[in-house]
């Protein structure tokens, strides 16, 4: 487990999170490049974070003007990708040692499904690799789909 250095921004965020939905964020990413904050709340918190109907989400992303997106957080790095990239869709997940020593994640897809767990313009993907690097130290997050042939 990594320790995570936080921003006096991101604490300030953190705390707005806290003040809005009643729950507590235990990490909060600002993503500039696809211009949105995530935010990781604990095992079971989702659903006081979101707020029926999505309220909360949707008073804290007027606040700050950036889009929000939630994590739900797991210690192990296999459910915290499958949580992340859509539970339903994912089949299997694996962390193994790359050859330079590095971590890697093989996270396989339903077929045809790929492009709704990496996301418009690779999202989903980008955010699952900027947290489990962030947690886990994986370095390389590879999300494979099998062929429609093989199934049949």
């Amino acid at each position: 487990m990594q320790t995570i250095k936080l921003t006096s921004e991101q604490m300030r965020m953190m705390s707005l999170f806290q003040k809005v939905t009643k729950s507590t964020a235990r990490d909060c990413i600002e993503d500039e490049k696809k211009d949105r904050i995530i935010f990781v709340v604990d095992v079971g918190k989702m659903g006081l974070a979101i707020g029926r109907g999505g309220a909360n989400i949707k008073s804290l992303k007027n606040m700050i003007k950036r889009n929000i997106e939630l994590v739900e957080f797991h210690e192990n790095p296999e459910e915290f990708l499958k949580n992340m990239l859509n539970s339903e869709l994912v089949h299997d997940v694996k962390v193994t040692l790359r050859p330079d020593g590095t971590k890697q994640a093989m996270v396989t897809v339903e077929a045809g499904k790929k492009g709704i767990v990496v996301g418009r313009e690779g999202r989903n993907a980008e955010k699952a690799r900027l947290l489990v690097k962030r947690y886990f130290d994986i370095g390389y997050v590879m999300i494979n789909s099998p062929s429609k042939q093989l199934l049949e």
